[in-house]
């Protein structure tokens, strides 16, 4: 019986994918292994993911390009990309909520954060992903030009 409770414990825990494995197996290999992006290709979600978040058309932009990509030019701290970042909608409401809730705390983000910084939540994503015109992955960048980030 003892050993029935440690697979169900492990198996739990697999199942579960918190925010760093989500991130190793969805994100690490265009955004680095630190979130230090690809220079010209991919931008970095280290000290920049957590600007976003400080607004509320910056954390809707996070969720937003988790669930349906992104595509078209970016500038980050003063570098072009112009990379095409695939939707991750067939992650769950929860999965996307710890993997961006990873990001925007991993590397120093954290403390870049207001102090009134709220976790993203499922309902939040559930919201975003239940929207009846769904953006394309060339709005989502259309969008991004507008947010007034570094």
């Amino acid at each position: 019986m003892r050993y029935l409770f440690g697979l169900l414990a492990v198996l739990s825990l697999a199942l579960a994918q918190p925010g760093p494995q989500l991130y190793q197996q969805n994100c690490a290999f265009c955004h680095g292994d630190n979130g230090q992006g690809r220079l010209g290709a991919f931008p970095p979600l280290a000290a920049h993911a957590s600007e976003l978040a400080k607004t509320p058309e910056g954390r809707a932009h996070l969720i937003n390009v988790m669930l349906f990509g992104m595509q078209g030019p970016v500038r980050v701290k003063g570098t072009t990309y112009n990379g095409v970042m695939p939707a991750f909608a067939q992650l769950s409401d929860e999965q996307i909520a710890s993997l961006l809730n990873y990001i925007l705390n991993a590397w120093g983000n954290d403390k870049l954060l207001p102090r009134d910084h709220r976790p993203i939540t499922a309902a939040e994503v559930r919201s975003a992903r239940n929207v009846t015109n769904r953006p394309t992955p060339q709005q989502i960048g259309d969008l991004r030009s507008r947010i007034n980030v570094p």
